[in-house]
């Protein structure tokens, strides 16, 4: 019967020309990846509700400047 549990191997991870990068670092460094991919989704998400909104109040017209329009004259024929 083989062993549950193995030895690991001297040669795990990414070998370069000079050096080998071992896999615990390699999974370190994915998880930094994806931790910050996610604290920058809900930044962005938040800004682009921000601007949403903000777009929205100057489309609704309560911040554009009232025009005065001249009067139609009256002519009776």
């Amino acid at each position: 019967m083989s062993p549950l549990t193995q030895k690991p191997s001297d040669h795990s991870g990414i070998e370069l020309l000079l050096c080998t990068i071992p896999q615990s670092f390699l999974l370190q460094l994915g998880t930094v990846s994806v931790i910050a991919l996610l604290i920058a989704q809900k930044a962005s998400t938040e800004t682009f509700t921000a601007l949403g909104e903000a777009s929205e109040e100057l489309f609704r017209g309560e911040r554009l400047p009232i025009l005065n329009f001249p009067e139609p004259a009256n002519s009776q024929d």
